[in-house]
């Protein structure tokens, strides 16, 4: 069982030295890895296993549309403000969502999560008739976990009465940051007391759980103002914040090429600096750290799940469930499986034409090799526990006896050496530890079992830090 005394250390020294791009591990390989040399096949194959299986499911519907750009947004989006794009759209939704159910036998939803862009650009009778679709197809337990993204914007009381009494059990919003200059600088204004509103209508329909998304790294962000976003923050008192790392990659966001001036951003220090406070802060809060960059109430299931050796991680970040089929609906959305991660199209015409076809619309995917299921087993062990027993590893996949996880991970063990040098890990000879130097640099222990790296573009990438 982990332990949560003392959980973070932070070294500035050490963060620089591995502060590189490297993928957020929500999938081992990455999704970086899918090519179009993909068959439809192996993705209905993957199906059939799960069928006979009988792996529950997870379901992710794309609602890809925004009314304006938020210019550190990284999500693949369709911006208009015709509100009538989206009848059409949920027509191939539901004919996507058609296409997949009558594939799947005999197999119940734990969960299910609408994203985007903005789930709640739709109405709500645009909702309610995506929510039926998917309860025509499909049948779910009864303590499914079921979210929305919402956009404060969106918001009214109403709204949100609505959204619970359908059966919506958890929200998250983006609220980035509290002030209006750097709001205006990313094309996000939402003023203070719109985002108090919204958060008081949410506690007052009953959510079972609100959470926030802050974002560090921004223009025009100083140490002071984001302080004050963070305190403001904890006045709101959401049960799970996440603090993410603005990615300035213009070279694949052309809106940040064009809007976004490098001359406004915070310097790396002060970067780290506001990374520093946001921690102390949150974690003197009573706000546990779950890893990467999410934070959840010491009450919160994550954090209990986490410290039960019980926390997993999918695409749509960390979860307590168990090990489910994550099936995609809608443009872009992806599908991971046991073996195969599948991802549609991610234009809409390409969407359209495929479903008119009466073709599963896919455009990528990836198969994985045993080697990669071993390899993302550890992965994910030490991103969502940080610690691993290789001894349970060896059993699980069955590493034969004259090869244990030491003589199969020979050269990572000696990558792993190098981060104990550093303090952050403990090697024992049955155990992985990270330790708390080391938890601010779980994407880094990570990558050490990640091949794939020797040969990719890392500029692709986040910042590890």
């Amino acid at each position: 069982m982990l332990s949560l005394a003392n959980p973070v250390v932070f070294d500035p020294a050490l963060l620089h030295k591995y502060n590189q791009p490297l993928p957020r591990y929500t999938s081992y390989p990455p999704a970086t890895e899918m090519t179009e040399d993909f068959s439809s096949r192996d993705f209905e194959a993957a199906i059939a296993v799960g069928n006979y299986k009988q792996t529950p499911l997870s379901l992710y519907c794309h609602i890809p549309f925004c009314e304006s750009a938020c210019y550190f947004c990284g999500c693949n989006t369709v911006i208009t403000r015709q509100k009538k794009v989206a009848d059409p759209y949920l027509d191939y939704l539901e004919r996507n969502i058609a296409q997949v159910a009558q594939r799947v036998k005999h197999r119940q939803v734990n969960q299910l999560h609408w994203g985007g862009g903005t789930p709640s650009y739709l109405t709500m009778a645009q909702v309610e008739r995506l929510w039926n679709v998917l309860h025509q197809h499909f049948e779910f337990e009864p303590g499914a976990e079921i979210s929305i993204e919402v956009n404060p914007r969106d918001l009214d009381r109403e709204y949100v009465r609505f959204l619970k009494d359908l059966g919506f059990k958890r929200v998250s919003f983006g609220l980035q940051d509290f002030n209006l200059k750097v709001q205006a600088a990313v094309n996000r204004i939402q003023p203070e007391a719109m985002l108090f509103d919204a958060m008081g209508w949410l506690r007052e329909a009953g959510f079972e759980s609100v959470n926030v998304d802050l974002i560090y790294g921004l223009p025009y962000q100083t140490l002071a103002t984001f302080r004050d976003t963070i305190e403001k923050t904890l006045r709101l008192d959401p049960d799970r914040i996440a603090v993410f790392n603005f990615a300035y990659v213009p070279w694949l966001k052309p809106v940040q090429k064009k809007h976004i001036d490098p001359g406004t951003l915070p310097g790396p220090a002060e970067k780290l600096e506001i990374f520093h406070m946001t921690i102390d802060r949150l974690t003197a809060a009573d706000y546990q750290f779950i890893g990467m960059d999410h934070f959840a109430k010491a009450g919160d299931e994550l954090a209990i799940a986490q410290a039960q050796g019980q926390l997993h991680r999918n695409f749509q970040g960390y979860t307590t469930l168990p090990e489910s089929d994550l099936l995609g609906f809608g443009m872009t959305s992806i599908s991971m499986l046991h073996d195969v991660y599948a991802q549609n199209h991610k234009g809409l015409r390409d969407f359209y034409k495929a479903v008119d076809a009466s073709e599963l619309p896919l455009e990528r995917g990836v198969v994985l090799s045993q080697d990669d299921i071993l390899r993302r087993a550890v992965i994910m062990e030490l991103m969502c526990q940080f610690e691993l027993s290789k001894s349970a590893i060896e059993e699980k996949y069955h590493l034969s006896f004259d090869q244990n996880f030491d003589d199969y991970f020979a050269r990572e063990r000696q990558d792993l050496k190098v981060l104990e040098a550093d303090g952050l890990v403990r090697l024992t000879p049955n155990h992985i530890e990270v330790l708390p130097a080391g938890r601010l640099l779980i994407r880094n222990i990570a990558a050490v079992f990640d091949p794939y790296l020797r040969d990719r573009t890392i500029r692709q990438f986040s910042q590890s830090v």
